[in-house]
């Protein structure tokens, strides 16, 4: 898959997954479950015990069914690692340019992260491809993204941190790109206690967030034309 194809569909599926597992096995688990949600998305962060191992387990079984992803890249090692690995697409807490330049290299989608509107624009002007706003909870979240999204709007954002079923249609309706969710689907006391169809249940209702709030929008657009 190509990092326009693989940006495409991020951008149809419209919530990114992240995966922090006590194991392998646990990660997944969780991708079998958020798939089943009609989330066909997982960032398996390097916190996950033998990540690089679980990225090239999970690609060569789920192959072009299941975007595979590596989350909290810190340096351009990792980020080649995991490229090696068979990540799709590569995901950073913070912003390190020295990352975004190895994915650049490598052709493979770079989400770095950013908070200040300084950050975000460094960051896409280095060359990321999303820059992922974190931890937008704690900073405003949906109030936040719009008031970034006024001056920047060609900047296409993740929000990461502070989003649930309660938030994910403001921070949406606030232009954000996709949504990057962690605990509030990959339910920590669920894959520990293997009651997966939580995981799957939560993965269906945040999928009908993202289509309701994108027909209500396109109906808007369609009366202002």
């Amino acid at each position: 898959m190509t990092k326009a194809e693989v940006l495409n569909r991020i951008r149809e599926i419209g919530i990114v997954p992240v995966v922090r597992a006590r194991s392998a096995d646990e990660a997944r688990a969780a991708c079998e479950a958020v798939a089943a949600g009609g989330i066909p998305i997982v960032e398996i962060t390097m916190t996950v015990p033998g990540a690089v191992q679980v990225i090239a387990r999970l690609g060569s079984e789920f192959k072009d069914q299941v975007l595979i992803g590596a989350g909290t890249v810190l340096d351009p090692d990792a980020a080649r690692e995991c490229i090696a690995a068979g990540a799709q697409f590569l995901v950073s807490p913070g912003l390190d340019i020295s990352t975004i330049e190895a994915a650049k290299t490598k052709g493979v989608l770079m989400m770095a992260g950013a908070l200040t509107p300084t950050e975000v624009i460094t960051a896409w002007k280095a060359g990321s491809d999303v820059v992922k706003i974190f931890p937008c909870g704690n900073v405003g979240g949906p109030k936040y993204i719009k008031a970034l999204k006024g001056p920047l709007p060609q900047i296409p954002m993740v929000p990461t941190g502070g989003i649930n079923l309660q938030t994910a249609g403001e921070f949406l309706n606030a232009g954000a790109e996709a949504l990057g969710v962690g605990g509030e689907l990959i339910n920590a006391e669920a894959l520990r206690a293997r009651k997966f169809s939580v995981i799957t249940d939560l993965a269906k209702q945040f999928v009908q967030i993202v289509r309701t709030r994108r027909a209500i929008s396109a109906q808007v657009a369609g009366v202002t034309a």
